[in-house]
């Protein structure tokens, strides 16, 4: 235990909290909401791979539906013999699910440090004896941002994350064109009022970390979408020509 204890603090929450400082004093304006919104895009950036790999599986799965009905169609009285087939057809097809797990799992890993970074309060000694040589110490960290203090905790830009999240899921399920099964509603409307709760009771930081991941998320899926569309465009040209 006392391993893992040492590994959090001086190989993760330290590098993190002397990350989160760099960028506020050199390409925040001296605003903290601005430097976690850097800090977001950065561990976006780093993600990309596991993004992209992600997007590609969603491309690749809407082809791969009908095969995997025809699976579990001839299939049906054998369970066991399915799930490997399955599991072929996505080997088949470089379908990589643990990416999603990766990308979402190293995103819940910065929010648990972010919250170690704000609790007790981001300007005490205890902390900001915590940077590096060669990182000056700023006389002051401002935690304003916009209208709010985003080291305290702030209903409004809870309700915007929830809010933003429902709508995604929302616009994905219209995407499919299809009816939605009952664990699927409940999904919609139960997931982002579990995000709401959770994000209420911690400092508004968090929020703008989710958030600025969530609109990352949806300019990746932007680009997926006119790529498809592309593709789709070109195929129809060449079988038309």
């Amino acid at each position: 235990m006392e391993i893992f204890t040492y590994f959090w603090h001086y190989y993760l929450f330290i590098p993190l909290f002397n990350l989160l400082i760099w960028l506020y004093l050199n390409y925040s304006s001296y605003n903290l909401g601005i430097a976690i919104i850097l800090l977001t895009v950065a561990v976006r950036i780093i993600l990309l791979p596991f993004t992209i790999l992600t997007e590609r599986g969603k491309i690749v799965s809407e082809k791969l539906a009908v095969e995997v009905k025809e699976i579990k169609r001839d299939y049906s009285n054998d369970p066991v013999k399915q799930k490997i087939m399955i599991r072929r057809l996505l080997k088949k097809r470089r379908i990589r699910p643990w990416s999603k797990a990766v990308s979402l799992g190293f995103q819940a890993l910065i929010l648990v440090l972010l919250y170690q970074v704000f609790i007790g309060g981001i300007n005490t000694e205890e902390k900001i004896h915590l940077l590096y040589p060669s990182i000056p110490y700023p006389d002051f960290i401002n935690t304003h941002f916009l209208w709010f203090n985003i080291a305290a905790r702030n209903l409004l830009m809870s309700a915007v994350v929830s809010a933003y999240l429902f709508a995604d899921i929302l616009i994905s399920a219209w995407e499919r064109k299809g009816e939605l099964s009952r664990r699927e509603q409940l999904y919609m409307i139960f997931f982002p009022a579990f995000v709401f709760l959770a994000l209420a009771v911690l400092p508004a930081a968090k929020s703008i970390f989710v958030l600025t991941s969530l609109v990352f998320s949806t300019i990746i899926s932007m680009f997926t979408i006119v790529l498809k569309t592309a593709a789709n465009n070109a195929k129809k040209k060449t079988i038309n020509s």
